[in-house]
């Protein structure tokens, strides 16, 4: 099985594994252009990917081939029916289990066994904006800059207390650091739109759009 995978430094060092199954080699690129030089793939991977035209035709070079994009925002709803959208985010794939969305049911064991060879499994869910952990994480961060703003405590006290207290990896402030406020901003503002909840807080508008 041969993986084309388009990843930056840390995504590459959250999703590789120590070692691949017997049979298996995965080619790590930098540049979307180079998915076409590989028409001897098992399946894409694009951990950068970039909801445009010129991107999706580079990963439909071959119709036939799984494609496997980081894409949390948005849906499967208008791209190529062998896509498949991950929570690709900056930490969630450190975890053992991927979340992932996918149109043709025929795939999804291939798709399973692909990650299989990174040693996680792959978790199926609907396919909505933010799968649910992004979401969730989302909604924690966003509280957490309301509580900024009612001057509940700093930032600093509110990571510790997340962390001390929920045994989360990351305090949301630190997490949104490492995720990328754009990209929490990104998805509370596609949530807002039919959910009110996901109203993004003026704080973290006021920094994410910087």
């Amino acid at each position: 099985m041969k993986l084309v995978v388009l990843a930056d430094d840390s995504l590459k060092d959250e999703l590789q594994a120590q070692s691949l199954p017997a049979g298996s080699r995965v080619e790590w690129i930098s540049d979307p252009a180079y998915f076409s030089r590989h028409s001897d793939a098992d399946a894409f991977i694009d951990l950068l990917f970039i909801n445009e035209p010129a991107r999706i035709g580079l990963l439909n070079s071959n119709p036939s081939l799984p494609v496997i994009i980081n894409y949390v925002t948005g849906t499967l709803q208008e791209l190529p029916s062998q896509f498949i959208r991950i929570n690709g985010w900056a930490t969630f794939l450190k975890r053992p289990v991927v979340e992932a969305s996918c149109k043709d049911e025929l795939i999804k064991n291939k798709v399973s066994a692909i990650f299989s060879a990174f040693g996680k499994t792959t978790n199926w869910v609907p396919d909505i904006a933010g799968f649910i952990s992004a979401r969730v994480v989302a909604a924690i961060i966003n509280e957490a800059y309301f509580a900024l703003e009612e001057e509940v405590s700093t930032k600093e006290d509110m990571d510790v207390a997340m962390k001390s207290g929920t045994n989360y990896p990351y305090g949301p402030f630190e997490w949104s650091d490492k995720i990328g406020l754009e990209n929490i901003l990104a998805l509370l503002t596609e949530l807002n739109k039919e959910q009110p909840r996901y109203q993004p807080a003026p704080g973290l508008v006021k920094e994410g759009i910087h």
